[in-house]
């Protein structure tokens, strides 16, 4: 090799500015990719020998190719190895007690949690390991070193996107290497690349080939001394600039053999295996079946050479510059990965089996030649490898097992997919003895042992699941159910069909779950299914899971009465069969039907002893979802300061277990609370972090630009609210849409309509949402869709274009409210607001119903209260009786300033114009505020597309503005276009509509 560094000026100059700003405190990350041998790897070991020398603390860890050792997170954790090695104790004390967690990642920690793992599991993993780092990175600079990535198991791909958006703050710097020439167009690393370029701290190095000056520079590096120009020229033309295959070629001429190098790659890294001696190239070849890198003890076993006879062929191979040996442990592999894969291409027919077979029988008799984390994988595929299914099968079903307990769910799934590829020619006995309960795999779906093909095919279904290989997961609950449906009673094992129905069961509910994910269905022809075979079978942790999905889907779309009985039903069930973690959801799904049924302090007490529980690795991910429905609930009634402590209690456990999805789920209802409290300033913040968190589901993330949309409507922010309900509609419901979505996006889109004089658009909304009822259970969300189908209403009171249909509309809201429940002091007062303004519609005194509302108590949204006496003031004002204006103008001045410090500034419009209307002041004598807002100035109209907007409400024609305006028509036809546009009015009348609304040219 080189012992001269070559060029890339520029590629260090890159590394060291990312050094740099992640010295500042700004962690990054940066990709050099280039074709195999261009020096990728030299570059970083010459950038991590500067950034140590400059005090950095620096860590390798290489990813390692697929088939024989696909060991998922394994560069993370030989990195964190590596960590732990140069940190010792300081290392120790930055897990912070987590290491039965992080052991799933570095097994040195001690032993791992062995709760039965879940996809939400591995989130507090990955949120975990985020942690450590910038607690690592806190007073240090931090550099990570990940080679080979184009080799990444996926759960290593997901965990490092996880950690490129989670990573905010810590001097830490990622450096990770790819081949570029092996990126093919469906590599599952093209998408993740392209993914991490658009994160603010990643940049992408391409590193290119030497020019012939470069390739000059490491000949004479080489050599030791200028080389001549016809060797240049050969040498570059040959190896193309190739910084791997100009040393080769440098060997060779070196040699005095320039001339009898094969133009073929695959000779050309075979001729310095080739000019070794035969026994030394025997242990080479050996070498290159064990995997990217092999351990010096387990070379010994396999080759069958004593230690001290396997020393001196394999210092022969490193002097040859063919194997290199580890610096983190006493192992060796290959000078560069191409002169493995060519190795490995030039065994024998047969050989590379034999050689398998020979690691794994080395492995099994003793374990200790491998890491405990990595020996379950090496087995498995080395078995697979040596084509002998009998023992492979075992080996990848313990290789899944592991897989599974260190939530590499992905690598679970393609263990599994091999089982099944393995299962026809394993003798069924075997299969029998293979398929254990306590691997971990297999669902408990009867209370035998699994032995059968449907086990195997629940097993994957479960794990690709998991793996989020939805598809696949339902394709292999269909093919399940055609095997146990169309099997003779009695069962294949059971002796009886029991059996059959309870897995059938099981699979139906999986059935559910997926198309429930995918969006194909609402999933009740699904759970239906289930319960219809589980109603006369005896409890088991089956039937608790089926009932606590029937009784969840119920919650969602169905609510009442059934809802409540089946959930007592899945409590029974959970406690009957000891489903105590399944019981906790059923319990909170009680708990919430029990609320909305109107028994409200049993519901919450319900929720709150759930909640209370003390978290587990088992029941973490259900008592952080059971935080946000107990936070949701509250919120519900209308008891917002309880529900934003509820929230900002799980919120913290959230992220304290590492769950980034459901930690910005709850800030979801975190920040609806706070919306309603009026601390808005504090929800957007709170929705801003949410949403910067990585690992952030489009469903939750549909769920903050709902909250999202509800603060801009509330600030008069219109065009903001727009986009909201733009990202939100349909992506939280999909085609199968849920009445706690589409009820909240209907009253969004219904307060836009209603600002632009919409009034026929808002009717349209309501019918579409909610029909001739609201769905029952569904209260919280329809009391205030029908405020505002009743403030539009009687808004438009007086507009010709609202006339048609008006009794219709009216009716259409007071027959919804009729079947709403009112038991909550929220929706009590809601009531009251809208039959107010229902009489309002109809031109009837409504005074007494907005005094009530005035009236109303224990109400804590700050701007309801000042609604209702903005609403009273303009009833009194109309009335024109003595002491009216008195009392309005007081009304409207509280109003006022409620508006004011909400910045709520579409209400504020609403009183300054009424108050200007009446003559009222909206300021006492010797207030020294600022003068009102314009109500029209929030419009970004000009002086003249104002004067114009006057006449256009006025009823003028283009030809009678421009005449006194004494503009042409022409251009009284563009200003006029141009409000239209500013106004989001599709035509002159809506145009007047909001102007009349606003009251822009009154008094």
């Amino acid at each position: 090799m080189s012992p001269v560094f070559v060029g890339r000026d520029a590629e260090l100059a890159a590394l060291g500015e990312a050094l740099s700003r992640a010295e500042a405190g700004e962690p990054g990350a940066l990709f050099v990719g280039g074709e195999a041998g261009v020096g990728k790897t030299r570059l970083v070991q010459e950038f991590l020998r500067r950034a140590t020398a400059d005090g950095a603390v620096a860590a390798l860890g290489g990813c390692i190719e697929s088939g024989a050792d696909a060991l998922p997170y394994h560069p993370v954790s030989a990195a964190l190895r590596s960590l732990l090695r140069q940190l010792g104790a300081e290392f120790r004390a930055a897990v912070d007690g987590q290491e039965g967690e992080l052991a799933r990642l570095l097994p040195e920690l001690g032993e791992m949690d062995r709760g039965r793992p879940e996809a939400g599991d591995r989130a507090r993993l990955f949120g975990l390991t985020a942690g450590l780092l910038e607690r690592l990175a806190a007073d240090r600079t931090l550099v990570l070193a990940l080679e080979d990535l184009h080799w990444a198991d996926r759960s290593t791909r997901e965990l490092l996107s996880y950690l490129l958006r989670a990573l905010t703050h810590g001097r830490l710097l990622i450096v990770a290497t790819y081949r570029a020439d092996d990126l093919h167009r469906r590599h599952p690393l093209r998408p993740a690349l392209a993914e991490y370029e658009r994160l603010r701290t990643t940049a992408r190095l391409e590193l290119p080939r030497f020019d012939r000056a470069e390739v000059r520079r490491q000949l004479a590096a080489v050599h030791g001394e200028a080389p001549p120009e016809e060797v240049v020229e050969r040498v570059f033309e040959r190896s193309g600039g190739n910084a791997f295959f100009v040393e080769e070629l440098a060997c060779s001429i070196r040699e005095g053999s320039p001339g009898g190098i094969s133009d073929s790659l695959r000779d050309l890294l075979l001729v310095r295996v080739e000019a070794l001696p035969d026994e030394v190239q025997s242990v080479v070849r050996t070498a290159a079946a064990g995997g990217s890198e092999v351990g010096f003890r387990l070379l010994a076993a396999v080759t069958g050479r004593a230690e001290d006879e396997l020393i001196e062929p394999l210092r022969t191979a490193v002097a040859a510059a063919v194997l290199q040996p580890s610096d983190e442990a006493e192992s060796f592999r290959f000078r560069h990965a191409l002169m493995r894969e060519a190795v490995l291409g030039d065994l024998l027919p047969g050989e590379r089996s034999r050689l398998s077979r020979r690691y794994a029988e080395a492995l099994e008799a003793d374990p200790s030649l491998v890491r405990s984390e990595e020996r379950a994988g090496r087995l498995a595929y080395h078995w697979y490898d040596a084509r002998d299914p009998a023992r492979a099968l075992p080996a990848v079903l313990a290789a899944a097992g592991a897989a599974r307990a260190r939530h590499a769910f992905a690598e679970q799934h393609h263990l599994l997919e091999l089982a099944l590829e393995l299962w026809d020619d394993v003798p069924e006995e075997l299969r029998r003895r293979t398929m254990r309960r306590d691997t971990g795999l297999f669902p408990a779906v009867s209370p035998e042992e699994p032995g059968d093909f449907v086990d195997l095919l629940a097993a994957l279904t479960a794990a690709a699941r998991l793996a989020g290989e939805r598809e696949r997961a339902l394709a292999l609950a269909k093919r399940a159910l055609r095997e146990l449906e169309g099997a003779p009673a009695p069962g294949p094992r059971s002796g009886s069909s029991s059996g059959d129905a309870l897995r059938a069961a099981w699979f139906w509910t999986e059935r559910h779950r997926l198309v429930l994910d995918l969006s194909r269905s609402d999933g009740w022809e699904e759970i239906a299914r289930a319960q219809e075979l589980v109603r006369d079978l005896p409890p088991s942790a089956v039937h608790a899971e089926v009932l606590t999905h029937a009784a969840h889907w119920h919650v969602v779309h169905r609510p009442g009465p059934a809802a409540i009985e089946i959930a007592e039903r899945a409590v029974e069930a959970c406690r009957a069969a000891g489903a105590e973690v399944t019981g906790l959801t059923a319990r909170h799904t009680l708990a919430w039907l029990t609320i909305h049924s109107g028994d409200v302090e049993a519901g919450l007490e319900q929720a709150r002893e759930v909640c209370a529980r003390e978290p587990t690795p088992d029941n973490a991910h259900v008592l952080l979802r059971g935080h946000g429905n107990l936070a949701e609930a509250l919120h519900g009634l209308g008891r917002y300061a309880e529900a934003a402590e509820t929230a900002e209690r799980g919120g913290r456990l959230a992220e304290r277990h590492g769950s980034a999805d459901t930690a910005s789920f709850i800030d979801g209802n975190l920040a609806e609370s706070l919306i309603r409290l009026g601390r808005w300033d504090d929800a957007r913040e709170v929705l801003e972090r949410a949403a910067s968190r990585s690992g952030v589901s489009a469903r939750i993330r549909a769920h903050l630009a709902e909250q999202r949309a509800e603060l801009a409507l509330a600030r008069g922010e219109y065009e903001e609210a727009r986009r909201w309900l733009k990202e939100c509609a349909g992506s939280a419901t999909g085609p199968h849409p849920e009445p706690q979505h589409t009820l909240p996006q209907a009253r969004f889109a219904m307060v836009l309509a209603a600002a632009d004089g919409r009034i026929l658009e808002v009717r349209s909304l309501l019918e579409a949402a909610a029909g001739d009822a609201v769905a029952p259970g569904h209260h919280r969300y329809a009391w205030p869709l029908l405020y505002e189908a009743a403030a539009a209403e009687a808004r438009a009171a007086g507009l010709a274009a609202a006339e048609p249909g008006r009794g219709a509309a009216v009716e259409r809201i007071r027959a919804a409210m009729e079947h709403l429940p009112r038991f909550a002091p929220l929706w009590a007062a809601q009531a009251l607001m809208i039959e107010a303004e229902l009489l309002t519609a109809e031109g009837r005194d409504a005074t007494g119903r907005w005094r009530e509302a005035v009236a109303a108590d224990r109400l804590e949204d700050p701007a309801l209260p000042a609604i209702a006496r903005s609403r009273l003031a303009e009833a009194l004002v109309s009335q024109d009786a003595a002491g009216s204006r008195a009392e309005a103008g007081e009304l409207l001045r509280q109003a006022a300033a409620v508006a004011r410090e909400l910045g709520a500034a579409p209400l504020e419009a609403e009183i300054t114009a009424l108050a200007g209307r009446a003559r009222i002041p909206l300021r006492q004598d010797g207030d020294r505020a600022a003068p009102p807002p314009d109500p029209v100035a929030a419009l970004g109209l000009t002086a003249r597309e104002r004067e114009v907007l006057r006449l256009v409400a006025a009823g003028r024609s283009n030809r009678r503005i421009a005449e006194e305006l004494f503009i042409s028509p022409k251009t009284a036809s563009v200003h006029v276009s141009n409000i239209l546009a500013k106004l989001g009015a599709s035509n002159r009348g809506e145009a007047a509509a909001i102007a009349h609304r606003l009251g822009a040219f009154t008094g």
